[in-house]
């Protein structure tokens, strides 16, 4: 069973939670660093098209204005102001001004852009047949006496009307090409990627001229762990020796751990081990919304992979592609999932022996992983990363202590004791916290009491001090947390008190907060004394209030489970006998809801019913025995807030270490 620090809330006992991604040293190799390139071509050609816009808007500033036949004939044939008129390309007809007229027309608000440069015509309009509009023009030069010339010019536009025709369609497919360069970088493609690079994987890759290796020293804790993965290292630096023996090293690893715990950081050691490029990508990176996306991302990883051999490919969160096939209802003949995870299987199957690809993998999900995936030939050993025990937890606290402004001579194995369940993350945040404390507080340094406020921080959550309760609420509180501590104090096989407190916590009133054992197996006789420990609370608000209040929810809640677990799973009881009905495996090929009958279920509730009473029975023992220092206990809390050991010693004096429950 996992070992934690148990937090009494109101009542309520949790356990801690802390962030699920493994911290410790990382050495740089985070996201490497891309080297500097060439600059991109394509943004130049935008650049060009811009000014070319920019060109064909400004000649665009002075062009003659649209005027009509009539108002040329009335207006200015007639005043002798018209010094030749050129029809352009047998449609528009060009009108020259005198220097007089033009300036007359400037005035004009409607045509004050009309050119004004010497050879430039001021008017033009459209005109409809040429012979018809020269026999406009003769009977107007007859009838007001007009001698200017009528030309004639073919004009194929210049550059104005190059850019006007073909300016348009040189930005259309200018932004076509941009957008399927971003849908190509989008979709995997990467920077200069096409379309069809949606397929492709996208795999870190972690060389080893362009990367800070990080190594086993790097890696604290673990020891189990790097000695069983050593092997694998070992065949990347000295092939020959297995190959001349005939031997073949596993094709894969599959290392499998709680969050946090280190998993990631542990393939990263053992590519800087080795000394070989090390390709990292997570599961949920094959996954994708189109058709035959993850199988072509798989055959593209491992094509990487067998170009940089010998190498370590690492597949992070390996549940999300690696689900067992026809588990879930989502799974279907056609499911992108599923044939992303037959082409990995036939992927591990398909390089040769020694190719010098190794294939580790991480999850924390095991039981639900596919046989196929599994079995021998494929991952061929499981590595097992579980949480860091006392000694590993205070090689972890040296790692991240060491970029830490300390006090003199602080205690780690005393950190390490107090982090019972901590994962490797778990501690790294713990560090940051106290930090983080210690800089609130003023200090030149961080002490111990910032490290157990980071604890107390982390499990139970933030103080709520500006929490308004009644007198008759916290002294209620003040009973509850009392009934626990003593409960806990008195039983032998109880986890051992560090301190009570009614100060608010996160959801809870108070808590009591205790420091257990790091055990393997835990007897029956723990069990019952941990559940009484819970109902203390309840007992306590019993035999001085004669009520009961709702802060005892998740007490209740936690004995529950506490003794059901006994009865079904851990065969701790007589009527059932030794049986369990828990499914490690996790499957549910089972035709039925429950592996048990009605008849049975009825026993299973009573079993559970009989424990929790005698449970509450020892508990109201201790407590109507022990009265008057309950009474003591809560004065002292009502008084300080938080007491610790050292008061319940002086008020019930040392714990009675060698009585049994009967016995109190």
């Amino acid at each position: 069973m996992k070992k934690d620090i148990e937090q009494q809330q109101g009542g309520a006992s949790q356990p801690p939670q802390g962030p699920h991604r493994p911290q410790g040293p990382q050495g740089p190799g985070g996201q490497p660093k891309m080297p500097a390139g060439p600059r991109n071509p394509f943004m130049w050609g935008w650049l060009a098209i811009a000014a070319l816009l920019a060109v064909w808007m400004f000649m665009g500033d002075s062009a003659p204005a649209e005027i009509d036949w009539s108002t040329v004939r009335s207006d200015m044939i007639s005043r002798g102001e018209v010094t030749k008129i050129v029809v352009v390309n047998r449609e528009t007809a060009e009108v020259y001004l005198t220097k007089p007229a033009t300036e007359r027309y400037l005035k004009i608000e409607k045509y004050r852009k009309i050119p004004i440069e010497e050879g430039k015509a001021q008017f033009k309009f459209t005109i409809g047949s040429v012979d018809l509009f020269a026999a406009d023009i003769e009977k107007a030069r007859e009838e007001f006496g007009a001698t200017f010339p009528l030309d004639y010019r073919n004009d194929r536009g210049g550059w104005g009307a190059l850019l006007g025709t073909w300016l348009p369609i040189i930005f259309l497919v200018g932004l076509f090409v941009f957008m399927m360069r971003s849908m190509s970088g989008m979709m995997g493609g990467g920077p200069g990627g096409q379309i069809m690079g949606v397929g492709r994987a996208k795999a870190q890759v972690f060389d080893k001229e362009k990367q800070a290796k990080v190594t086993f020293k790097d890696v604290a804790g673990l020891e189990e762990a790097k000695v069983e993965i050593m092997e694998i290292v070992d065949f990347l630096k000295k092939p020959e020796k297995y190959k001349e023996l005939g031997g073949k090293i596993p094709k894969g690893a599959l290392l499998v751990g709680p969050p946090g715990t280190g998993k990631t950081l542990l393939a990263k050691a053992v590519a800087g081990e080795a000394d070989v490029p090390f390709l990292s990508i997570s599961g949920s990176d094959f996954v994708e919304m189109f058709v035959g996306v993850g199988a072509s991302r798989v055959r593209d990883l491992f094509r990487q992979a067998k170009e940089k051999a010998p190498c370590i490919l690492f597949i992070d969160e390996i549940d999300a592609i690696g689900r067992a096939r026809g588990r879930n209802a989502g799974y279907g003949s056609n499911d992108e999932r599923e044939n992303t995870l037959n082409q990995l299987l036939t992927e591990m199957d398909g390089f040769g022996t020694n190719a010098g690809v190794i294939l580790l993998a991480a999850t924390n999900r095991a039981d639900i992983l596919d046989k196929a995936l599994m079995r021998a030939g494929r991952f061929d050993r499981q590595i097992e990363v579980g949480l860091p025990e006392i000694r590993e937890r205070e090689q972890i606290f040296e790692v991240h202590l060491k970029n830490l402004k300390l006090v003199p001579d602080l205690d780690r194995a005393f950190l390490a004791r107090q982090t019972p369940g901590f994962s490797g993350a778990d501690i790294a945040n713990v560090c940051n916290e106290a930090a983080l404390i210690a800089a609130r507080g003023g200090k030149p340094a961080v002490d111990k009491e910032d490290f157990l406020s980071a604890i107390d921080r982390i499990v139970g959550g933030l103080e709520r001090r500006s929490l308004v309760m009644s007198a008759e609420e916290k002294r209620l509180t003040a009973f509850h947390e009392a009934g626990h501590a003593t409960v806990s104090w008195f039983l032998k096989h109880a986890d051992p008190l560090i301190k009570v407190t009614i100060i608010p916590r996160g959801r809870s009133l108070g808590a009591s907060w205790y420091l257990p054992d790091e055990r393997h197996n835990t007897t029956r006789e723990q069990f019952m004394d941990k559940i009484a420990s819970l109902l203390g609370g309840r007992v306590a608000e019993e035999v001085f209030f004669r009520t009961s209040e709702t802060g005892a929810l998740s007490d209740l809640e936690r004995a529950t489970k506490m003794a059901y677990a006994m009865v079904t799973y851990f065969g701790m009881s007589e009527a059932i006998g030794n049986m369990s009905y828990y499914d490690s495996s996790g499957s549910s090929d089972m035709a039925f809801t429950k592996p048990f009958s009605e008849q049975t279920a009825q026993q299973i509730d009573a079993e559970t019913k009989r424990i929790l009473g005698e449970a509450e029975a020892a508990a109201r023992k201790v407590i109507t025995k022990n009265r008057a220092g309950i009474e003591t206990l809560a004065a002292r809390l009502l008084d300080k807030e938080t007491v610790f050991s050292e008061d319940l010693e002086e008020i019930f004096g040392a714990r009675p270490e060698g009585k049994n429950r009967d016995e109190q």
